[in-house]
């Protein structure tokens, strides 16, 4: 399934993003304590039934979280864990990318600069800065002036998981 770049207000992404952290920590702790309480009073205290107290408290926050993360509240969520998702496997063809890349491979370019495109918004949502080195920014240079010579948009609007296929991964 492509995956197309959306804007998201930063600020926005990262107020939601605390509060749920801080919500689901919070569910943690009461479900592991819950669960850890019943099986201490239903069999007796074991650090083992802690720890399944709290692996039950897990699972059940686990379940909770899968549930609500359709919901629509959850959106700006979903995009960065699907960009983080996308980037992550892009990442692992970089090697390959950046030799097809300078060997005229349209795709490979198309891949790169989703990459680099999609490094720079995840910096931006999470309030970052993008820690560029000169070996980066001359990559990022590089896309630039290859696209620009070959009449191609200097951003791209997404990227189809499928074009890694014709690659290795190093």
């Amino acid at each position: 399934m492509p995956f197309t770049f959306e804007h998201h207000d930063p600020e926005t992404y990262r107020r939601k993003a605390r509060i749920i952290s801080v919500a689901m920590a919070g569910q943690l702790i009461v479900f592991g304590l819950v669960f850890s309480q019943l099986l201490v009073a239903a069999f007796g205290s074991s650090l083992w039934l802690n720890a399944l107290g709290v692996f039950l408290g897990l699972l059940a926050t686990s379940l909770t979280f899968a549930v609500l993360r359709e919901r629509p509240w959850m959106r700006e969520m979903r995009y960065v864990w699907q960009l983080k998702h996308h980037l992550s496997r892009v990442s692992g063809y970089l090697g390959t990318l950046r030799q097809e890349m300078d060997r005229g491979n349209d795709v490979a370019l198309h891949l790169m600069t989703f990459y680099h495109q999609g490094m720079a918004q995840l910096a931006e949502l999470n309030g970052r800065t993008l820690d560029d080195d000169a070996e980066l920014l001359g990559e990022r240079a590089r896309i630039r002036r290859l696209r620009e010579e070959r009449g191609l948009p200097e951003r791209v609007e997404g990227v189809d998981p499928n074009d890694l296929a014709a690659f290795r991964k190093r």
